[in-house]
């Protein structure tokens, strides 16, 4: 048994697929199928079950799944720490966005935290989804992820930074936009510019729409909320958006943003493996993202 059999192993257990993991290692099927066989044969059990559309993990695979995802990024995670000792005041952060998110919730603590760690390599990586946020963190590709909140997930640890307040983004003509704020109600009806039902804050705004029994439409859908915002502006529909931070409508432009007060707010914030086992220099990222949310949150509210 060897580091690589369990690694290969544990991509082979998140990927549910061994044709998927050997295109994603640029190995051959069969290298992938040996080492999973080599596992088998020294643990005297099968850990993998073929189905239809893949492989799952028998119930001793499960076990085995756990202790090894754990232990190999508890020794990443080391390794990691020791290169940063070794290169003293450098290192690297790995991220994860969305399409929109360094703009929107970044871009001021990049640049504070670049004046402290000068030497740091920040990289970025924007994923499609949560759930893919959440597969990399898993894979030890991330060592944050900023995410919609949402239900727990095994293996991830998530942490709220800021409650994000709806609003409706509308051209200036239009009867909507003279109102100081807009009832869930007044929505019925509509037909909305969407985020993609996949998309976990879009699922959570219409989770709020059906808990207050609100109905609406859509003719379009969109990757992201500035996409819909672009759209609205255009006067191509309307969108309900996040008011996430920096969010302004230009006095004398074309567009508003009317604040939705019955919509509960947006959770944002930081997706970990293991906060207690993130590198100091991650921490201090983390960290810096958050304060500097935090302000802006408070000066959107004087």
């Amino acid at each position: 048994m060897t580091l690589d059999d369990l690694r290969v192993f544990v991509a082979v257990c998140r990927a549910g697929s061994l044709s998927g993991v050997a295109r994603e290692l640029g190995r051959t099927q069969s290298a992938v199928s040996q080492h999973v066989k080599r596992l088998e044969r020294e643990t005297g059990v099968a850990l993998l079950e073929r189905r239809p559309r893949g492989v799952v993990p028998t119930p001793a695979g499960r076990i085995l799944h756990e202790a090894a995802a754990e232990g190999i990024g508890a020794l990443d995670r080391a390794l990691r720490r020791i290169g940063e000792l070794a290169d003293g005041e450098g290192g690297s952060v790995r991220v994860g966005t969305g399409g929109a998110t360094v703009r929107h919730f970044m871009a001021e603590a990049i640049v504070g935290f670049r004046r402290r760690h000068s030497a740091v390599n920040l990289e970025f990586r924007t994923e499609t989804s949560s759930r893919r946020c959440f597969d990399a963190l898993l894979a030890g590709t991330l060592d944050l992820a900023w995410v919609t909140i949402g239900p727990p997930v095994p293996g991830i640890e998530q942490r709220p930074v800021v409650d994000l307040p709806w609003v409706l983004a509308v051209r200036a003509e239009d009867p909507l936009a003279s109102r100081p704020a807009v009832a869930a109600a007044d929505l019925t009806g509509l037909r909305l510019v969407r985020l993609p039902p996949n998309s976990l804050s879009g699922a959570r705004l219409d989770a709020a729409f059906t808990g207050l029994g609100v109905h609406v439409g859509s003719d379009t859908s969109v990757a992201d909320w500035d996409t819909a915002l672009l759209l609205a502006e255009l006067g191509l529909g309307h969108t309900v958006v996040p008011a996430v931070p920096g969010l302004r409508a230009p006095a004398g432009g074309p567009l508003r943003l009317v604040p939705v007060p019955d919509l509960p707010p947006l959770p944002v914030g930081w997706a970990v493996r293991r906060w207690d086992a993130l590198t100091p220099l991650a921490r201090a990222f983390a960290d810096t993202v958050a304060e500097a949310c935090a302000d802006e949150d408070a000066t959107g509210r004087t």
